[in-house]
């Protein structure tokens, strides 16, 4: 059986609403939904009922998400609600889902993409049950956000590549792409949704790894999206091999797209996401498809266990207006145009996560 890309594995979750991929049995991207239905597509409506909560009553909140705390003065881009074309994407119940998540774990594997979609959950999930006691603990690596009386754990452990860095004797950082020991650390967690991609991009001052390896081979540099791919590979076989779908749900997050650029979006006088207000009009993106999706989706269709794909990447590349800009780290001078307000888009990547988990 396959994988899904634009949608769910119907073996997984018996998903009818969301679209699958035949993995390696097939090519073919095919849709299923109410009515044919695909989730991802549609448009982005004005909603006077949104946000889905405020964050002022998140009281854990990451300060580099709260924009409005960090002076940002507009506040139609929290109005926004994602209106799929010929269907209606289940409104989030917090409530509900912790029912469902009773005694689990659900663990976010990746970069500070991962982070902002955790703390966007974490906010959701608290502000469905105020009255709920938590805790949020935060040690080796792992943030662990916890509701006792559900003996539910909301996790996150930061591993920005997925596959591993170590130092030789040498003092060289490698980046090894054909290596995931780190896995033992998501190993038997109940729900993974996976992300990576942002910081393969790094160069200079901000690359965390001075050479890469791929067995014996050590190269200086590789086309990053050759490298991308080949640690998704190494990521797909260590599912492959280690992952029993009776058990354990995986997701992947879909890679987040930043604006920094407005002839991305037809908007050439425009540097970058500063001072946006609103999100591109219409289904389509003006600009190209994302290429590390792209590399995600090819590698997706290889594996012969199912992962569900949220496949954020089409309609998050359609609010330029969504990135804290300039409110992200409390109005200073630094250009944030790849992470996201909360509230805000992410809360939508969760709508679309709660949709799979509820169909399950």
């Amino acid at each position: 059986m396959g994988v899904f890309s634009i949608a769910a594995v119907s073996l997984l979750f018996a998903l009818p609403l969301l679209n699958q991929i035949h993995g390696r049995h097939s090519n073919k991207v095919e849709t299923y939904g109410t009515n044919g239905c695909d989730l991802f597509g549609g448009n982005w409506v004005f909603d006077s009922s949104y946000p889905l909560y405020d964050a002022t009553d998140c009281p854990f909140i990451e300060k580099q998400f709260d924009c409005q705390r960090n002076g940002r003065p507009d506040k139609d881009y929290l109005k926004y609600r994602w209106q799929p074309t010929g269907c209606n994407l289940p409104r989030f119940d917090g409530r509900d889902l912790l029912v469902r998540l009773k005694d689990k774990q659900v663990m976010f594997v990746g970069d500070s993409l991962s982070l902002n979609q955790w703390q966007s959950l974490t906010c959701m999930l608290h502000t469905s049950v105020p009255q709920a006691k938590y805790t949020l603990v935060r040690t080796g690596g792992i943030s662990t956000f916890t509701f006792p009386s559900y003996n539910v754990s909301i996790m996150l452990f930061r591993d920005a590549f997925l596959v591993d860095i170590i130092t030789n004797d040498k003092n060289e950082r490698i980046l090894e792409l054909d290596s995931i020991e780190s896995s033992n650390m998501w190993e038997g967690i109940d729900v993974l949704i996976f992300d990576t991609w942002h910081w393969w991009l790094h160069t200079g001052r901000k690359q965390n790894w001075d050479v890469f390896q791929e067995g014996n081979v050590t190269y200086k540099e590789m086309d990053r999206l050759v490298a991308y791919e080949k640690a998704l590979n190494t990521w797909g076989r260590w599912v492959d091999n280690n992952v029993d779908p009776a058990k354990t749900k995986v997701f992947f997050q879909g890679v987040s797209p930043d604006h920094v650029n407005g002839s991305d979006w037809a908007e050439p006088n425009a540097k970058d996401c500063s001072g946006q207000t609103q999100p591109v009009v219409g289904p389509k993106y003006p600009g190209s498809p994302h290429p590390a999706e792209l590399v995600l989706e090819k590698v997706l269709q290889t594996m012969s266990k199912p992962v569900y794909l949220l496949n954020i990447t089409a309609l998050s590349q359609l609010r330029k207006d969504g990135h804290p800009s300039v409110y992200g780290h409390g109005g200073h001078n630094d250009m944030d145009c790849t992470h996201w307000c909360l509230a805000g888009v992410p809360d939508t990547w969760n709508q679309f996560l709660y949709a799979a988990l509820i169909q399950s």
